[in-house]
């Protein structure tokens, strides 16, 4: 898919980073309930830091982000 591999260039772990570090801030600013939302936000952070594309997996590829294309 090519939104996959989109999202395993830099751009794509820089939108990923992005999103996670804003889900972050916003479940911690809005704080009560909403922190499940920060909570939440550390998966696409830790998917980004750490270079894996755990969604690949499910349309046959493998989970490190360099070969995130489906096979």
């Amino acid at each position: 898919m090519r939104f996959l591999e989109y999202m395993s260039t830099r751009i794509g772990r820089a939108i990923r980073a992005v999103f996670g570090l804003a889900l972050i801030a916003v479940g911690v600013v809005l704080g009560g309930n909403w922190v499940a939302l920060a909570v939440f936000g550390l998966l696409p952070l830790a998917t980004a830091v750490f270079d894996v594309c755990p969604v690949s997996v499910f349309f046959g590829g493998t989970c490190r982000s360099d070969s995130c294309s489906p096979r």
